[in-house]
């Protein structure tokens, strides 16, 4: 691993009522790769028969315009995958496409099952045969044998055996369903499209580049049905308190995106200035580590009035499966991805800002690169509490032992890193900043909102 970062989920995309429903979802996507860059792929349906194309990689990568032609239809579903149950393999890629006794379905799912192991295993022993090693094919084999009369009795009845974070698209021959587990843990929002139809999406930079208008979030626990007849809304499961994920406002979700009734830009430029008043340090220039800790930079050079600089250029064309070649060029390390302005370091204290921690490594070899470059003094500050659990809501984090945070003290990890200070941004501040306590901030105070691993 170069980067030293939390992986992204995954993103899902879904218009009804359109007869360019593929493109469309195919453009939503690619607004929505940075929540995925293994896998993706497009189910579109006919009202007849649900054609489907998928592969590995980037989204521009697998969908060629002759591809992208041969799916037609008015209703279509998309999914960009990062695996966080399940290898990375064509296998595991979505959109799950089966027929069952309800007919052709095609299911994507942001999210993570956490007993999903324990599920698998009674499907199996009652002959169910998984053709992945994906938790989201629990889900269908779950519709399939639940004995209901219809589908969205089939689906609700599943879905409340499930422990864990989904947001679903689900996609029939003549509809178009989206569901959001009853914490909201993972987002989805509805929009309107220009000419004809809806889309559904992780995120409303989707609606954006397709210039849908948006109508408004799904509600934690919400099923929503879109037919031709319209939208119909309903709540199926038990009423609980929502605890949407922190650290899609941390660092997941693009910061021009609307989430959790916040613009994500506002919400990381607030980090800035809250981390700013609570960890200060006399320093000459304040740079971020790109691209996710620009805006909470900027944020804490208002608050600060330290000039904020670009000191650290990214590489954007190195993907993530880079391959080391051999044991001498791996010295390299993060300096494939960035590399420091000279101009801008040599001389200067400087306060470099990220959005996290997780093992260490990526910000011990920042610091020493910065030091190389003529830093004077490194000091580092973090937009986010110390990390010291792992998530199991669809985020693929490390071992709880593998995580710097809970291991070390702050000072220990100042240390290792070799800064010559470190500050985070305390809980208190996080969640000052997003107006809530109701948020899932498991990663940072060990609460999960579900009961079933404990963390180890």
């Amino acid at each position: 691993m170069i980067f030293d970062k939390f992986h992204e989920e995954c993103g899902v995309a879904g218009v009804h009522g359109n007869r360019e429903a593929a493109n469309l979802v195919y453009l939503s996507l690619y607004s929505l790769q940075h929540r995925g860059q293994e896998g993706a792929g497009i189910a579109v349906t006919d009202r007849k028969h649900i054609t489907y194309e998928k592969g590995m990689g980037l989204v521009a990568d697998i969908f060629s315009q002759e591809k992208l032609d041969k799916l037609q239809g008015d209703i279509a579903i998309g999914h960009n995958r990062y695996s966080t149950t399940g290898v990375s393999a064509l296998a595991n890629t979505q959109p799950i496409t089966v027929t069952i006794n309800f007919g052709e379905i095609s299911l994507a799912h942001n999210g993570n099952i956490v007993n999903a192991d324990e599920i698998k295993a009674g499907l199996v022993a009652r002959g169910a045969i998984f053709g992945s090693t994906s938790d989201s094919e629990v889900i269908v084999h779950l519709i399939a044998k639940c004995g209901k009369d219809n589908l969205t009795d089939a689906i609700t009845d599943s879905l409340r055996k499930l422990k864990g974070a989904f947001s679903l698209l689900i996609m029939t021959n003549d509809k178009m369903i989206g569901v959001r587990d009853a914490m909201g843990m993972r987002p989805l929002v509805l929009g309107k499209l220009k000419n004809n139809g809806y889309i559904l999406a992780s995120e409303t930079v989707a609606l954006d580049l397709i210039e849908a208008s948006f109508v408004r979030e799904i509600e934690p626990g919400e099923m929503v049905i879109i037919d031709d007849d319209g939208i119909k809304s309903i709540f199926p499961f038990e009423k609980t308190t929502p605890k949407p994920c922190i650290f899609e406002h941390i660092y997941f979700a693009r910061p021009d995106s609307y989430l959790f009734g916040r613009n994500v830009y506002e919400v990381r430029k607030k980090f800035g200035r809250w981390l700013a008043n609570e960890t200060p340090v006399e320093a000459d220039v304040v740079i971020p580590v790109p691209d996710s800790g620009v805006v909470a930079t900027l944020g804490y050079s208002e608050a600060s009035g330290i000039p904020f600089e670009m000191g650290l250029m990214r590489n954007h064309y190195v993907g993530r499966t880079f391959i080391e070649p051999s044991q001498s060029i791996r010295h390299f390390g993060v300096k494939i991805k960035l590399n420091p302005v000279r101009e801008v370091i040599e001389g200067k204290r400087v306060v470099v800002v990220d959005d996290s921690i997780v093992r260490g490594t990526t910000s011990r070899k920042i610091v020493k690169m910065l030091r190389e470059a003529g830093a004077k003094e490194v000091h580092m500050r973090i937009s986010s509490p110390p990390t010291a659990f792992p998530c199991f809501y669809g985020i693929d984090t490390p071992t709880r032992k593998e995580l710097i945070a809970s291991t070390h003290t702050i000072e220990e990890t100042r240390k290792y890193i070799t800064a010559d200070s470190l500050g985070y941004l305390s809980l208190e501040g996080l969640l000052d900043c997003v107006g809530s306590t109701n948020y899932c901030h498991a990663c940072f105070s060990g609460q999960y909102p579900t009961i079933y691993k404990n963390g180890e």
